[in-house]
């Protein structure tokens, strides 16, 4: 195992993940008494199994967005994202249980930070189920993209990451393809579309939202476990959107409920997938497929939305990628190098 100081958590987890033990397939075993986290490494040899498991996540999610953009037009926000929160809490009671003692699952030692990164993490949902309710999926999806590059600017700005020219220009490429793609939106010349804009405004807050969920779950890695990090999410998110009825939750109907069921079950189903993917093949390997969402998106806007990607959509999804591309190449050129400075047991 290999001793890794906490304090300041720099360098925890890549850009692209969402945890320690998601974006490395590092599981934190204990804390020494000098703050050190001991890390092991839960990969097994089987990238092909690790890279299909993630394709189906990755699918199983941008279906998930799919289904919420078909009850958009029958339900609230506030009402879906309570759907998506709720309804995935078997799937992720069920996976905790077959990991151990379910107790030790749901363990906290920082509330504060489970409050707090449910607060954020509901907001990039409720955010981001507005915007799918107002643009074309694809959209969405590519202007999701700027979150690992955003990732790296917070990571600078709280956790004091240094960053040079290399991952700098990364980044510059990565806004100027997301700004390529929501400019028409934006534009104050011309006939903009009012709810275009209004939508394109909430994917880019989701985007910073998602980025900044990332940064607060580096920090909760060092005492947090990765099923208490999921269940409370998903509990905090409950509660939260429950807040919102008052304002317009309606009675669904029976085809319409379902699909709220759906969307619940696809998103726990989709990331309980994503975490067993790891467990089979290393982030870096897994990394590059993360851009396979805009296909799955694009095929599901076009069959079922009648959606068509725009010049400016793909050129700013081929700047966003290769953005994202640069900056993961750059952080596995890094990490090697502080692997190869680590003393070894």
């Amino acid at each position: 195992m290999l001793p890794v100081q906490l304090k300041p958590p720099r360098r925890l987890g890549k850009v692209v993940g969402v945890s320690l033990y998601l974006s490395t397939g590092l599981r934190i075993t204990h804390v020494n008494k000098t703050g050190a986290a001991m890390l092991s490494r839960s990969t097994s040899a089987q990238p092909l199994t690790g890279v299909a498991l993630n394709l189906c996540a990755l699918l199983v999610l941008v279906s998930m967005a799919g289904v919420v953009k078909a009850v958009s037009a029958h339900v609230p926000t506030g009402q879906a994202v309570f759907s998506r929160a709720f309804f995935s809490l078997p799937f992720i009671l069920g996976w905790i249980a077959l990991q151990g003692p379910l107790m030790d699952g749901l363990r906290m030692a920082q509330p504060r930070l489970h409050l707090l990164r449910g607060l954020v993490g509901s907001a990039t949902l409720g955010m981001n189920f507005l915007a799918l309710s107002l643009l074309p999926l694809p959209e969405v999806t590519v202007i999701g993209f700027a979150a690992p590059v955003l990732t790296l600017v917070f990571a600078v700005v709280f956790l004091g990451e240094k960053v040079r020219l290399f991952r700098w220009t990364a980044v510059a490429m990565g806004l100027a393809g997301v700004m390529i793609v929501v400019w028409p939106r934006l534009s104050l010349g011309g006939t903009v579309d009012e709810m275009a804009r209004l939508g394109a405004l909430m994917a880019l807050g989701a985007a910073v939202c998602a980025a900044l969920v990332k940064i607060i779950v580096r920090h909760m890695v060092a005492t947090e476990s990765t099923p208490a990090i999921v269940f409370w999410f998903a509990v905090t998110a409950s509660a939260l959107s429950f807040l919102t009825l008052p304002f317009g939750w309606v009675m669904p109907s029976g085809n319409v409920m379902a699909l709220l069921v759906l969307t619940g079950a696809l998103g726990g189903v989709g990331q309980l997938m994503m975490t067993a993917s790891y467990r089979f093949a290393d982030a870096s390997a897994l990394a590059p497929f993360w851009y396979a969402q805009l296909f799955f998106a694009s095929f599901i806007g076009y069959f079922f939305f009648g959606e068509v990607p725009t010049g400016p959509m793909i050129a700013g999804a081929t700047l966003v990628i290769a953005s994202g591309m640069l900056i993961l190449w750059r952080e596995s050129q890094l990490g090697k190098k502080t692997q190869e400075r680590l003393p070894h047991s």
